[in-house]
């Protein structure tokens, strides 16, 4: 159905049971978002919190928080929305050509933003930032950040709603050397559509004009997270989904959301930066404090019985994995579509979403040759990380189907297609490093800002190894308290052991460690009995926390014409180095206190 704002859905959601209201006084500082996690984490519903210590605005969470709740809140959109996208529709085309695009064309006219709407129920009141629920989210936090806002943004080139840009970027209320209700920070990260406005603006030596969107109704909140088709506006996906047209006006020269709870409007000048974070991100780590955009606070407005939009991120999974799941149920294949030869391809949730893709492509171009080996997989590795967001990548992992296997692949079952590719491997040829080169903001295991390196692994051909089920004698002789991860992975203590002591004590057994034992990937840890007791302390440890330039080596390495390979199986250093984030880690005396204000409500 169309809600016309957060409020309706959360009402929508009571009726179905799908709504918790938490009626006591609820402290911003780490208790809300406490027991958000804890709600979500034994797959609550959305939570309504009446009480908001310091605050007269309630607050709403978990609205995303399962992908069937996702699915229920847009279930009359979801049909339209996939069938444009299937068909390749632009909105806007549909409109200008309805008779080639019929079926289409009811969604596509929600498409066109409303700039006249008969009411601007945002404009009830004028507040300021220190009247919003200021929520600090984990202990370490450098002040309260707004997690769920949708940041507006023009051309300057091209002013006007038809070339803006929405997106998710995180944003500092308060702390540090922000200014109350006078300054706040303003997040954002590579390959993001508001860096290219604020560049635009900075060669015009004018400020950027931002606007903060804050609730309204939940499709606003899916269009600011949604990788669309270049041209094709958040505000056009926003009016589809919603089923009703995205309603603004203009105040002071700024656009407004006119169905948002709240709108935060500002400038950022250029080159005025000031220190932002830290904050506990979606990869399970602290993104530490650096020098972003600081945003010059104009006016604060706010709905009449506003309602604070929030969530929490952490180690996945979380609310934000809903997200994910919501966009791949929408988008299907429409990734692949736009690559040759890409059958599938998966941002592993487990492991933070950008530092592992696993994908399946084709090998079409050759059939004549009798040797199977990486071909056009490789071409579509370079054009995955040159694509998009896809590009901030750190390991891709790529394989072809083999017609001689029985095995169906699967990007989505991990654990059978790292063994699918571990078992056709070959570690001297298939292992391609780039080298000093950019990766995701949020990213600590290289060594400074945005910069790392990465790693395509591919592998194509008949399976030429069977992995190990056991611990082989060579690596019990190590005496690193051994633990199978998954076949031919093992998990070793770094405490007792380091590479340098691996290849001094393999050296030579390479190939019998690998080809006759099964071998294939050696990997430290603080503590193996933990990593090896799920697939997902594997996933998020190992690839996290591991920088392919400086963390991988091999037994019986070697150099050849600059490319490095290996005889016997990787060694991943997946330790927490010096230079890393910590990780997230909850409050204990919090955690009471949220037992006692949950207990009665089941949770």
């Amino acid at each position: 159905m169309a809600y016309s704002n957060l409020e309706a859905c959360l009402l929508d959601l009571e009726r179905n049971g799908q709504l918790l209201r938490i009626k006591e006084e609820v402290d911003p500082n780490l208790e809300m978002a406490a027991i958000h996690l804890r709600v979500f984490e034994q797959n609550g519903p959305a939570i309504l919190f009446e009480k908001v210590k310091g605050s007269k605005f309630r607050a709403a969470s978990n609205i995303f928080g399962t992908l069937e709740r996702s699915q229920f809140i847009f279930r009359d959109t979801l049909p339209q929305v996939k069938q444009l996208i299937d068909v390749k529709i632009n909105p806007l085309e549909a409109i200008k050509n309805p008779f080639k695009t019929l079926t289409a064309l009811p969604a596509a006219v929600n498409a066109l933003p409303n700039g006249l709407p008969l009411s601007k129920p945002v404009l009830f009141e004028e507040i300021n930032i220190s009247d919003l629920p200021l929520i600090k989210h984990w202990p370490m936090d450098g002040g309260a950040f707004v997690t769920l806002p949708q940041v507006y943004t023009e051309d300057a080139d091209k002013p006007g709603i038809a070339n803006s840009n929405l997106g998710m970027y995180r944003i500092q209320l308060d702390g540090n050397d922000y200014e109350l209700n006078k300054e706040i920070g303003l997040h954002y990260q590579l390959h993001r559509g508001i860096g290219v406005h604020q560049t635009k603006a900075n060669n015009k030596g004018m400020p950027l004009k931002v606007s903060v969107f804050v609730g309204g109704p939940p499709a606003h909140s899916v269009a600011a997270v949604m990788p669309l088709p270049e041209g094709m506006s958040e505000m056009n996906f926003a009016g589809v989904l919603a089923g009703k047209r995205f309603n603004y006006t203009y105040v002071d020269g700024y656009c407004l959301s006119t169905d948002a709870d709240f709108v935060i409007t500002g400038e950022v000048f250029p080159g005025e930066n000031k220190p932002e974070g830290p904050f506990g991100d979606h990869l399970g780590y602290y993104s530490l404090q650096h020098d972003f955009p600081v945003m010059k606070v104009h006016k604060v407005f706010a709905r009449k019985d506003a309602i604070w939009a929030f969530t929490v991120v952490g180690r996945p999974p979380q609310e934000d994995t809903s997200f994910g799941q919501l966009i791949h149920s929408m988008t299907g294949s429409a990734i692949s579509n736009e690559i040759p030869g890409l059958k599938e391809v998966h941002a592993v949730d487990a492991a933070g979403v950008h530092p592992l893709l696993l994908a399946i492509g084709s090998e079409r171009y050759t059939p004549y040759l009798k040797v199977k080996r990486p071909a056009e997989i490789l071409t579509i590795a370079n054009h995955i990380l040159g694509t998009g967001q896809l590009s901030l990548a750190k390991f891709l992992w790529i394989t072809a189907p083999d017609s001689k296997s029985n095995t169906v692949l699967d990007t989505h079952n991990e654990l059978e297609f790292f063994k699918y590719m571990l078992e056709r491997m070959d570690f001297t040829r298939d292992l391609h490093f780039y080298t000093n080169t950019t990766i995701d903001t949020l990213d600590y295991s290289g060594e400074n800002l945005n910069s790392g390196s990465k790693l395509v692994l591919a592998a194509y051909g008949d399976l030429i190894r069977n992995l190990a089920t056991a611990i082989p004698e060579p690596i019990q002789n190590l005496n690193a308290d051994a633990h199978l991860i998954m076949p031919g992975v093992i998990a070793l203590d770094a405490a007792k052991m380091n590479t340098h002591l691996i290849q001094t004590i393999l050296n030579g057994l390479g190939a019998e460690l690998l080809e006759r034992l099964g071998v294939a990937m050696l990997v430290l840890t603080e503590d193996p009995t933990w990593m090896a007791s799920n697939m997902q302390n594997f996933l998020w440890a190992t690839f996290t926390r591991t920088n392919p330039s400086h963390d991988i080596d091999g037994v019986d390495a070697f150099v050849v014409n600059k490319h490095w390979g290996c005889k016997g199986p990787l060694i991943l250093d997946a330790t927490i180095k010096k230079h890393h984030a910590p990780p997230v880690v909850k409050d204990a005396e919090v955690e009471k206190r949220v037992d006692a204000i949950l207990e009665k409500y089941g949770y």
